[in-house]
C-alpha cells in the first residue's frame, strides 16, 4: 500500500504500566482502533454547606475535581487471519493475546502470588499488599494522565475453529489519579500536574469573549 508522503501519522490510543517506586516502564498496551467516543465526568471537591439543604455556600475547592474517563474500544484479528504467514499468533490464539494484555491491568502477577503464599507459608506475615503498577492513559500528546482501573468488561462477539476469540469489544472505566491520591512528590503526582497545567493552557488559547457577545453591557 503506498501513502503519501505528507500524510498525517496515525497515532494510538493506550496505557502504559509503570513502576510506582521507580517509574520504570513495565509494559505498553496499545489500542487495536482509537475509541470513537471518550466519555469524560467530573465530580466537583468542595467544603462547607454538606449538612444543611436549605443553604448554599459560594464554591471553595478543596482538592482537584474527580474526572472519570470511560470508552469503548474493538480488538478484530480479521486483517491479521488474512496473511497467517506475516500473523502466526493470530492464527493460532486469535486476540487472545491482546485480551491478556488487557487482564493485566486488573490482575496480580501470578509469581506475586506465589512469593506471597511462600513467605505466608513460612510464617512471615505480609504487612501490606502488593502494590501494583501505576496506569498511565495516554490519549495523544496533551493527555497522559495516571489513573485507576474501576471498570472493565470483555464481550468476545466471534471465534474461530478452535474457539479462539477472533473479534471483542472491550470497555474502560478509568478515574484520575490526583495530587490528592497520589501526593506531589511522586511519578503520577507529577503526571496530574503536567496534566492540569496543560489544560490550563489550553483555556488560555481561547479568544477573548466580550460581553456585547452574550447580549449585555456589564455586570451588575
Amino acid at each position: 500500500m503506498t501513502t503519501f508522503p505528507n500524510s498525517p501519522q496515525l497515532i494510538k490510543g493506550g496505557l502504559v504500566l509503570i513502576d510506582p517506586e521507580t517509574a520504570r516502564v513495565l509494559a505498553i498496551i496499545s489500542l487495536q482502533y482509537n475509541a470513537d467516543t471518550l466519555t469524560r465526568r467530573f465530580q466537583t471537591q468542595e467544603t462547607g454547606g454538606e449538612g444543611n439543604a436549605s443553604r448554599v455556600e459560594p464554591t471553595r475547592f478543596r482538592g482537584p475535581a474527580i474526572e472519570t474517563i470511560s470508552f469503548e474500544a474493538e480488538i478484530d484479528a480479521t486483517d491479521q487471519l488474512e496473511f497467517p504467514a506475516q500473523n502466526p499468533d493470530a492464527g493460532a490464539f486469535g486476540i487472545a493475546p491482546q485480551l491478556a494484555a488487557l487482564e493485566t491491568l486488573v490482575n496480580p502477577a501470578a509469581a506475586e502470588l506465589a512469593r506471597i503464599d511462600a513467605v505466608a507459608s513460612s510464617g512471615t506475615l505480609e504487612i501490606a499488599p502488593m502494590l501494583a503498577p501505576l496506569v498511565v492513559f495516554v490519549w495523544g500528546k496533551s493527555r497522559i494522565v495516571p489513573v485507576k482501573v474501576g471498570e472493565f468488561s470483555i464481550t468476545e462477539e466471534a471465534f474461530d475453529p478452535a474457539l479462539n476469540p477472533i473479534r471483542a469489544r472491550v470497555t474502560l472505566g478509568l478515574r484520575v489519579l490526583s495530587v490528592d491520591d497520589l501526593g506531589f512528590s511522586t511519578k503520577g503526582g507529577g503526571l496530574f500536574m503536567t496534566y492540569l497545567q496543560g489544560r490550563e493552557t489550553l483555556a488560555g488559547k481561547v479568544g477573548p469573549v466580550s460581553l456585547s457577545t452574550l447580549g449585555i453591557g456589564g455586570i451588575g
